[in-house]
Parts: C-alpha cells; sequence; structure tokens
C-alpha cells in the first residue's frame, strides 16, 4: 500500500506489491483527489488495485462518510455483484463440446439489448416466468419501492423492473461455467440491478446536484454533489439504494436458478450444489458500518465487503482466471478488497487496438463469444490480474481459484 498526502484527507492505494506496481491512470488519480476533497470523508479515502477511471467516481474506490452520501459513489449500476456456487459435477462430467450447454443458458437467460437467441427483446422477459414473476411480487410490494414510485415517479418511467428481474444486461456482465483447482464445476455470474438501478441512481445523481447548486456549495467535480443527511431526499436515496440491492441480488438468485436448469437440461443429469460453497456479494453499494470506532456510511463502487473470513468472487477478464476469496478484515482498507481486474482502457480504446482474430486467440479454449459485439471486452482490454491479487494479499486469501471453460456475455 501507498499512501498520497497531497491534501488534508489522505488516500491509501493497494497498487504495489514485490511483484510490481499496478498502474494508475493520471485522470483517475484525479478524480480520487477530489473525492478526498469533500468535506465529509471519515479519515481517508481507499483504492483499490483494480482502481480505474469511472464515471462520476472512481471504480475500485471505498469512501466512508459521515452525515453525506455522494449518489455518483455509488453508481447508477446500484447492487452490481457476483454469485457463485460449486456443482456436483467434474470437468470429466462436461462433454467435449460446450456449444450446446452455452445455447441453453442463452435460451433460458434473457441477455443483451434485442433478439439474441429467441424471440422479441432477449434483454427482457415478454413474459416473466412464474418464479420471476412471484419474486417481482415481494419486490414490487416492498414499502421502500412503493415509497419511491410515489414520491418520486420519474424513476419508475420504463424502467420495466418486473421484465428485467432475472435477466443479464449487457457489458461486462457474465455468465460461466467454471473449473476450480480440482477439476470441480461452478456456475458464477455477474449482474446488478438492471434498467431500474440505472434509473434510481442516474436520478438522485441530478437531484443532488441540483441541490448542491442551489446551496451555493464550491465542489471540486460537480458529479460528487451530494445529498446531507438534512436533505429530505437523502432518507429517500437510503431507502430506494437498499431496495435497488435487494433486487439486483434477487435478480442473480433468479439468473442461478435459470442456468442451472439449463445445464441440467443440456446434460440430462441433475446438477446439485452444496450450500456451503454459495457465494453472493455486491460490489457496487452503500452500507452503515462501524469502523475505527464510528458509524459511518461505506460506499463501495468497484469493492468488496472482505470483512473477516468472510468469503467473496473477484473475477477475472472474460474467459480468464477468476478466485474465491476469504477476506481478512483489514482496518485501513475499511475491510474491503477489489472487484475485479479492473480496465486498463476505454471500451472505445480496446475496440480501436484489438480485432476479432485477437479476442479469438485470447479466449482460445473458451466457448463463448468470438465477435465485434463483445470486443471490447477482451481480455487484454484489462489490468494483470496476478498483480492485482499480489497487491491486495494484506485484504484477502485465495480460497479457490477458478478458470473459464464457457462464457454467456450480453
Amino acid at each position: 500500500m501507498r499512501v498520497e498526502r497531497e491534501g488534508q484527507t489522505p488516500i491509501k492505494l493497494w497498487t504495489t506489491s514485490p511483484r510490481g506496481d499496478v498502474p494508475v491512470e493520471p485522470k483517475a488519480l484525479e478524480q480520487l483527489r477530489n473525492i478526498a476533497r469533500l468535506p465529509f470523508v471519515f479519515r481517508h479515502v481507499a483504492a483499490m488495485p483494480d482502481v480505474h477511471l469511472g464515471m462520476g467516481a472512481t471504480v475500485g474506490s471505498v469512501i466512508a462518510t459521515r452525515g453525506a452520501i455522494v449518489p455518483a459513489a455509488v453508481g447508477v449500476d446500484i447492487g452490481c455483484g457476483m454469485e457463485a456456487v460449486r456443482t456436483s459435477l467434474a470437468a470429466s462430467d462436461l462433454p467435449d463440446s460446450l456449444g450446446a450447454v452455452r445455447s441453453a443458458i442463452e435460451q433460458a437467460v434473457p441477455h443483451g439489448r434485442t433478439n439474441q437467441g429467441g424471440p422479441g427483446d432477449r434483454g427482457a422477459w415478454n413474459v416473466p416466468p412464474a418464479p420471476v414473476a412471484q419474486a417481482w411480487s415481494g419486490l414490487g410490494k416492498d414499502e421502500r419501492y412503493e415509497r419511491l414510485v410515489e414520491k418520486h415517479p420519474k424513476v419508475d418511467r420504463n424502467a420495466a423492473p418486473d421484465r428485467h428481474l432475472g435477466t443479464l444486461g449487457t457489458g461486462n456482465h457474465f455468465i460461466e461455467l467454471c473449473l476450480d483447482e480440482a477439476d470441480r464445476v461452478w456456475l458464477m455470474l455477474h449482474s446488478g440491478s438492471r434498467g431500474i438501478g440505472n434509473r434510481i441512481g442516474s436520478y438522485f445523481i441530478e437531484r443532488a446536484k441540483q441541490e448542491v447548486e442551489r446551496s451555493g456549495t464550491a465542489l471540486p467535480d460537480p458529479d460528487l454533489s451530494y445529498l446531507p443527511e438534512s436533505s429530505k431526499l437523502f432518507a429517500d436515496y437510503v431507502a430506494a439504494v437498499g431496495w435497488a440491492q435487494d433486487y439486483a441480488a434477487a435478480n442473480r438468485r433468479q439468473m442461478l436458478r435459470a442456468t442451472t436448469g439449463a445445464v441440467e437440461k443440456a446434460l440430462g443429469r441433475p446438477l446439485a450444489a452444496g450450500d456451503e460453497e454459495a457465494i453472493s456479494c455486491h460490489h457496487n453499494y452503500v452500507a452503515r458500518e462501524r469502523h475505527f470506532g464510528e458509524d459511518v456510511l461505506v460506499t463501495r463502487k468497484g469493492a468488496v465487503n472482505a470483512s473477516a473470513g468472510r468469503l467473496g468472487i473477484i473475477p477475472g477478464s472474460m474467459g480468464q482466471r477468476s478466485y474465491i476469496v476469504r477476506g481478512k478484515g483489514n482496518p485501513e482498507s475499511f475491510e474491503s478488497c477489489s472487484h475485479g481486474a479492473g480496465r486498463a482502457m476505454s471500451r472505445g480504446e480496446a475496440k480501436r487496438r484489438f480485432t476479432v482474430a485477437d479476442l479469438r486467440r485470447q479466449t482460445e479454449g473458451v466457448e463463448c463469444r468470438k465477435d465485434e459485439g463483445v470486443l471490447d471486452e477482451i481480455p487484454g482490454a484489462y489490468k494483470d490480474l496476478d498483480l492485482v491479487m499480489a497487491a491486495q494479499s494484506d485484504l484477502v486469501d485465495v480460497v479457490h481459484t477458478l478458470r473459464a471453460v464457457l462464457t454467456v456475455k450480453g
């Protein structure tokens, strides 16, 4: 860890290791400095080894605050996170070709934006299946959601939360079949709160900007506009974020259920899973926690709770290694670790720099899409995961190393 003390509030970066340093782009560092200038930040800003420039606030940042919250520091993919479970299968139970298995998953889980793998809008359900409808019934009647829709009706406009529940989305969201170090088969997936989370995040980011502008408060970056605890919007936002995080967790559970069924159907055999190996974790969220003897709001944007003994998931880039980890509860990181490898370049730069031939070469041996539509997710667009893991050896221990053999992308 290295410490930057340019301003009054230090920035602690987990970007160094005996194996080498993880590069940090200057714009991301400036973003972190702007965050550290906010008067309500508690003790220091923690930057994980996958830190990189983000929309509004830095991805890979952990920010503890007192008396205020920054909606952009949570972002618009509220509750985005991971789900993983070890199955009863071994590598020897899988067929030589996994094309039929990938097709079955793509048919079972809506993904992408339009017409991929089935009729209608494959990014959402035309008619949600019974388990999804039942899960939505509980979420839709939650008092936090009912209050949100009543007080802030613009949030729900065209968000289709009932039709997005149990769907994957686009970008870096994925479903994978992986093998661990003992060749046991795992199911793993990555997604968040979909359209409704985006609407909630975007809406409150704009409302925070309006509040700060009205107050005449000068900020180093308007994207870091905040809601003070005295604001009428503060409680509404915290409740809405809490609901969106629950929605995201339910979304992943529904996809895991559908994926399990699809793999069972494709392989013609049951797919038992041990509860002791089931892991779920958010990496874009806010929570009330106690650190250094004080109660604070901890915002993790691209970071995972790594409290002592807690299991988490650190995925690699498309079709590469991923890790199941156990937290060490390091207080200096606010008990956090990275949420992945972290992008080394923008999506646009990846498309300019790499070709489909590069993608095929870098995902050799993995059953996945190998076309221009996923070129921005090529492994070469991400940081060196070995350096990322070495830089956070004081934050987590590796429990399992997973190797992807099948990846579904939106």
